[in-house]
């Protein structure tokens, strides 16, 4: 089991300095399901006086039924079982009355499932934030794992509760230098493997054997029936959409290639204009993205966000009903070909990662990191500062004993095609591979075992 708070401890720092001050606070805490946010909260409420509440889709009826049981589990107080009201108001003022000025912290977890059953919970929240809890020594969490819920029914200037939260924390998935330092039994390539494969949400980390390889991880991990991460893809798509079966049908294209908006309505069958409908939701609840090239306002693509779904739709999805049979060496060995080169597209935006994050030392401080295409001419990553007019063109290449040389030949002429500052600029070109055959003194080369030296900056 992975280190669950490894790189959470600007997270904790944040909910301790707000519980520290001298007021009353509303923390709003939201991200993608499977990120880590319950047991964020739980780790924070540790050893103080606190009451955690997971409101569920049953009824707003049960939910307050479980709000009274948590009250009288807190207070000792059996009455509040036999309470008739059905307010939460009322209800939260007796606690305040039995609690009195002792600090408190109030946790509502998934809170958006309250907002789909009434949609005024919000103004019953707004309400008893103004009269019951701004003026008392109470920290109120409402957390949620639906984004664009939490986004728009919560943070939106149109929400009765704007303008009341006091802070906000939208927990993120790890990142590569979360998943070094949590395998440390595995190499740099096979940290790029995992980082691949299971991407960096900690419940899917959680699932990796480190005593074991990669290729066996996917194989025991992901495409064993019964296993959690086997149809994980599908309980979230149920969970999140109500129409489970386009999402599904759309992102298994995406992850087949097709990432342009003509191409996508053409193989689906969607008509274009609910097509665009269904990948704005998707990229409000940020499984996919929509990228620009470098320099261009339009035509750009999409891709799926989540790592772990963007394998699953790939190499799970087609094979289910030869997985259903337990036909999982059948299915791996019928994969097994197509590793390498998803990897390899996987280096790349890993790449462009790192130097985005500042994980990897290039010759200036870069102000944006993009790729960058045209027609049939492409560059892995491009970056700039605007400042100093300093270019980097850089290509990945997830290969041993590359040809550094004839690869720069080729980045350096496509160079010219990138409409910036040409005639003043000071360009820079980066390769990264896994070995090079030979390393030419005009461009930076970049091998595993130059990764590995920078490991700490990685870390």
């Amino acid at each position: 089991m992975i280190q669950q708070f490894v790189n959470r401890e600007a997270e904790l720092k944040f909910l301790e300095k707000k519980y520290s001050e001298d007021s009353a606070q509303m923390i709003i805490i939201y991200g993608r399901r499977r990120v880590g946010k319950t047991e964020l909260i739980k780790k924070f409420i540790q050893k103080k006086y606190s009451l955690y509440v997971l409101c569920t889709r049953d009824s707003l009826a049960e939910n307050i039924k479980e709000l009274k049981t948590k009250f009288c589990e807190l207070t000792k107080k059996e009455y509040f079982l036999k309470l008739e009201s059905s307010s939460y108001a009322e209800l939260l003022k007796y606690l305040l009355d039995e609690i009195e000025n002792e600090k408190l912290v109030l946790a509502f977890d998934e809170f958006p499932y309250l907002i789909e059953m009434e949609k005024g919970i919000t103004s019953v929240f707004q309400k008893m934030w103004d009269e019951l809890l701004k003026d008392r020594n109470v920290l109120l969490i409402l957390c949620g794992s639906s984004i664009r819920m939490m986004e728009t029914e919560i943070l939106g200037y149109k929400s009765p509760l704007y303008g009341r939260r006091t802070g906000e924390w939208k927990v993120e998935p790890f990142v590569f230098r979360d998943i070094v330092k949590m395998f440390t039994k595995f190499s740099l390539e096979e940290c790029m493997k995992l980082y691949s494969v299971f991407g960096g949400i900690p419940f899917y980390l959680a699932q990796i054997d480190q005593n074991i390889s990669v290729e066996e991880n996917i194989k025991k991990k992901i495409l064993s029936k019964g296993e959690i991460l086997y149809n994980e893809p599908k309980i979230v798509m149920r969970q999140e959409f109500r129409e489970p079966r386009t999402y599904t049908l759309i992102l298994k294209y995406l992850s087949l290639g097709y990432n342009r908006h003509g191409e996508l309505a053409s193989v689906t069958g969607i008509e274009k204009g609910n097509l665009s409908k269904y990948l704005s939701v998707l990229e409000e609840t940020r499984l996919i993205e929509y990228i620009l090239p470098l320099g261009k306002r339009k035509r750009g693509i999409y891709r799926i966000n989540d790592t772990f779904f963007n394998f699953w739709f790939r190499f799970v999805y087609p094979h289910l009903s030869d997985l259903e049979l337990g036909l999982v060496d059948e299915v791996f060995l019928r994969i097994q070909p197509q590793l390498n080169a998803f990897y390899g597209l996987m280096y790349e935006q890993l790449i462009l990662d790192l130097i985005r994050t500042k994980s990897i030392q290039i010759p200036f401080s870069t102000h944006e990191v993009r790729r960058w295409w045209h027609k049939d001419k492409e560059i892995d990553v491009v970056a700039l500062n605007t400042e100093t007019k300093e270019i980097l063109f850089a290509e990945g290449k997830w290969k041993d004993e590359v040809n550094a040389e004839k690869i720069v030949v080729n980045l350096k002429e496509k160079a010219q095609h990138v409409r910036w500052f040409n005639t003043t600029r000071k360009e820079y070109f980066a390769i990264f591979a896994k070995s090079f055959s030979n390393r030419p003194g005009d461009c930076l080369c970049f091998d595993l075992k130059d990764l590995e030296k920078m490991k700490n900056r990685i870390e």
